[in-house]
């Protein structure tokens, strides 16, 4: 498995050793990883910490010439929150654990000229779906229903 979904894993495993949702994110730039992060929604009462969210506010302030030179990594297909920031820093490529327990708004991303990778990672599944089965009113708000 690659080293970076590797590393998402990581940071989805931590949030749910937190209590939180298990999703987690990892910013390359130029074969490193400047910015990782989980979601926190529910660690820091936070209306916006994605695993995506998280890792770009971890990545600090980058010149706009980083984004657009950037891979994300995600374990779980982006919400619409997560497809914005995406395409608002104009990260070019976004590498997804999964979508089958989620579909985020990943027609937004390839319609904005966003490549996709869904990797169908057997344990990102699981972490999601082991989640949602013990969790489903935490994953509900978290989702915005």
């Amino acid at each position: 498995m690659d080293e970076f979904m590797q590393a998402a894993i990581e940071e989805a495993e931590q949030g749910l050793a937190e209590g939180g949702v298990p999703i987690g994110s990892v910013l390359v730039y130029e074969g490193k990883i400047i910015g990782r992060g989980h979601n926190q929604r529910q660690q820091k009462h936070s209306a916006i910490l994605h695993g995506e969210m998280s890792a770009l506010e971890n990545a600090g302030r980058q010149p706009a010439r980083v984004y657009r030179q950037s891979v994300i990594y995600t374990t779980l297909s982006p919400c619409p929150m997560c497809s914005g920031a995406i395409r608002l820093y104009q990260i070019p490529r976004v590498i997804i654990g999964e979508n089958q327990t989620f579909l985020g708004d990943e027609d937004l991303l390839k319609s904005a000229g966003i490549e996709l990778e869904v990797l169908q990672n057997q344990r990102c599944i699981q972490l999601m779906q082991d989640f949602i089965n013990a969790n489903p009113e935490m994953w509900n708000e978290d989702i915005g229903e």
